[in-house]
């Protein structure tokens, strides 16, 4: 089993800046997908970024495209996701995750933390 803790979310000003943290443990894969996904109130989860664990590559969901940045440590087993120019818009749930595949589909991520709040305030 994997498992993942997520840390880093709060209140924040729209404008500001909040970086997220995601330690995973347990079972690994020989190359997997770090994902960031998040779900609004009575919205469905949306996929916010995602990072090859093996090389790097790392790609964005429209919503996070220029804002946010998504990277991991390697020795400590640690994904990040740095969010910047912060909107109210982006409040939300945010869920790390992990997948086999290069996926921005919430399905194809089978194992996921149990989430950090991020509030948004206008």
């Amino acid at each position: 089993q994997v498992q993942l803790v997520e840390s880093g979310g709060g209140l924040v000003q729209a404008g500001g800046s909040l970086r997220l943290s995601c330690a995973a443990s347990g079972r690994t894969f020989s190359d997997y997908t770090m994902g960031w996904l998040r779900q609004a109130p009575e919205q469905e989860r949306e996929f916010v970024a995602g990072i090859r664990w093996t090389g790097g590559g790392t790609y964005y969901g429209n919503s996070a495209k220029g804002r946010f940045t998504i990277s991991r440590d390697y020795a400590k087993n640690t994904v990040y996701l740095q969010m910047n120019s912060l909107k109210p818009e982006d409040t939300a749930v945010y869920y790390c995750a992990v997948g086999t595949y290069i996926s921005t589909r919430p399905s194809e991520f089978p194992h996921w933390g149990q989430g950090t709040q991020v509030t948004v305030s206008s």
